[in-house]
């Protein structure tokens, strides 16, 4: 039985995936800030709810302990949550815009994974998968055939970029977990206004590289097509 963590799971990429993984005999931990809508998500899939608030230690410290008394290991984390940041001209955005977006997608991710890394080591097969975006990409937003490229949103691609080089990173330093990142591409969700592909499709490579085995790829950037240039 694989046990998997997911942060921001209540809703949109984070739920669908979740559904996927219970699906596929995962034992799920739904984790989410707000309580009642984690709870009520946890309650429709059949995963467990935990509390956990990204972008505070003591939250993620909570929510680590949390599952090492009960599950006491976990097989795959998903770090799924974050924000879109401020949207608008550049000159109007401010340090404190900045520091908000990365506290979620980039630091939040920090703070998740060496809470969680203990429980992660006691896994025969551990995983960790960071949701990036394409529009973290420098080569994706440049070409002109790619949709990335018609979009400007300097805060949010910033942290993605981010989120992709520290996956590489930690691919190298890690030796002993597999750490990749997954593109959904643009989704129809509440970041989109709508726009684009279902939340099934967009959830095909986090859910890919959730159920990769004990050979599967590590320090890798993928979308559902394969991998991506960066």
């Amino acid at each position: 039985m694989t046990t998997t963590f997911i942060t921001g799971a209540n809703k949109s990429l984070g739920f669908e995936t979740a559904r996927r993984l219970v699906e596929a005999g995962h034992t799920v931990l739904l984790g989410a800030r707000h309580r009642e809508r984690g709870r009520a998500a946890a309650k429709a899939l059949g995963a467990r709810f935990v509390q956990i608030d990204v972008t505070d230690d003591a939250s993620v410290q909570a929510a680590a302990a949390d599952v090492a008394a009960h599950e006491g290991t976990i097989d795959v984390l998903v770090n799924n949550a974050g924000v879109l940041g401020k949207v608008g001209p550049v000159e109007e955005y401010t340090a404190a815009d900045v520091s908000a977006v990365l506290d979620v997608n980039v630091v939040g991710i920090v703070r998740v994974t060496h809470a969680f890394l203990p429980l992660l080591r006691k896994s025969p097969n551990p995983v960790i998968v960071n949701v990036s975006s394409g529009m973290g990409s420098f080569s994706m937003t440049q070409d002109p055939a790619r949709i990335e490229s018609r979009y400007a949103l300097p805060l949010y691609c910033a942290s993605k970029a981010a989120v992709t080089m520290l996956t590489t990173q930690y691919a190298k330093e890690l030796k002993d977990v597999k750490v990749n990142a997954a593109d959904p591409g643009q989704t129809a969700t509440d970041f989109t206004g709508g726009l684009g592909h279902s939340v099934a499709d967009g959830a095909e490579s986090i859910v890919t590289l959730a159920t990769i085995g004990p050979d599967g790829p590590t320090g890798q950037f993928i979308d559902r097509s394969g991998n991506l240039p960066w």
